[in-house]
């Protein structure tokens, strides 16, 4: 195991609650935005807005963004 995959993985479960707490926060945000809202179609869209973010990440990493960063 390399460093690096030594450094994420000691740090794993603490990336993914963040990305959980992420979604919880707006979760709950649109809750108090939109009171008459569907939660579950809400966390839909929330995965989806996520997603979008991670695939742009992953196309700036393709494209050497974060190469030097």
């Amino acid at each position: 195991m390399d460093a690096i995959e030594k450094d994420l993985q000691a740090r794993k479960s603490e990336i993914q609650k963040e990305v959980k707490t992420l979604f919880k926060v707006n979760l709950r945000i649109t809750d108090w935005d939109v009171p008459e809202a569907d939660d579950k179609e809400a966390a839909k869209m929330l995965i989806t807005i996520l997603q979008e973010a991670l695939d742009e990440i992953k196309i700036d990493v393709t494209a050497g963004k974060y190469d030097y960063y």
